[in-house]
Order: structure tokens, then C-alpha cells, then sequence
């Protein structure tokens, strides 16, 4: 992510907050990913067009934006695969665990001064900012 600036941030924190006002106010839902996602996928699945919908988008919007000449970051690996694999199931465990992920809690939630989801989205990223030292200062991953 070279290519991130202040303006880049900004428009795409814009874009995140028009969409999860958008999917609010249309349909009544929080724009929580892993629930959408993971309701899409389940086996009794409900409201199934509006998931595919808002699914499709966000795999949309990236290929429109390099058509219309954006540069796109290019995703960078840089530690063991396996670590990086138990890391992405541990965060969706944690997404269901806590009934919602960051963009349920951190922009929606936030949104709405929900107290519960001001205590989870700290949570978050206190996690997050603590397993970044231990694996950059302590481990050196």
C-alpha cells in the first residue's frame, strides 16, 4: 500500500460511510461484512439478493476504479503463509464470537454511538496494535 495518501484515505473512508448509509437506509441492515458474508454463505440463507448485491460491489468497485486508471495497491505477504492463514480464521472466529467485525461495530456502530460496539471496536484494534508489537519487536515477524 505505497500508493496510500490523505486524499485516497479520505475518499475511500467517504465511500465506506456513503455505502454503509446507503445499505441502511435501503434495507434497514448494518453493513457488518462477516455477517452479510457469512450469512451468504450458510446454509439458510435470508435476504440472499441484497448479500450478493453488496458482495458483488465490494468486488466490483477495485476492478471499476483500475478501469477508470486508479493504481491499486498490490497486496504483500510478507510473513509465513501459515501464520497468516490461522491469523484470517482467528479474526473470523473473533467476527462471529463478537457478533460483528470492525466494519459492523467500527463504522456503523461507531456511527450510532452504540456503546457496544465502542467497547469492541477498542478491543479490535487494542489486539491489533498489541499483536503488531509482539510479532515486529518480539518475535521479529
Amino acid at each position: 500500500m505505497h500508493n496510500l495518501t490523505p486524499w485516497s484515505g479520505l475518499l475511500g473512508g467517504a465511500l465506506i460511510g456513503l455505502a454503509a448509509a446507503s445499505l441502511m437506509l435501503l434495507t434497514g441492515r448494518m453493513a457488518g461484512i462477516s455477517g452479510i458474508f457469512g450469512s451468504l454463505v450458510s446454509l439458510a440463507p435470508s435476504n440472499r439478493d441484497w448479500r450478493l448485491a453488496f458482495v458483488a460491489g465490494l468486488i466490483a468497485a477495485p476492478l471499476l476504479a483500475a478501469l477508470a486508471g486508479a493504481p491499486l495497491p498490490r497486496p504483500a505477504i510478507n510473513g509465513n503463509i501459515i501464520l497468516v492463514a490461522a491469523a484470517g480464521l482467528l479474526v473470523g472466529f473473533g467476527s462471529r464470537l463478537g457478533n460483528g467485525c470492525t466494519s459492523g461495530h467500527g463504522v456503523c456502530g461507531f456511527a450510532r454511538l452504540s456503546t457496544r460496539s465502542i467497547v469492541a471496536t477498542m478491543i479490535f484494534m487494542g489486539t491489533a496494535i498489541i499483536t503488531v508489537a509482539v510479532m515486529r519487536h518480539a518475535i521479529g515477524g
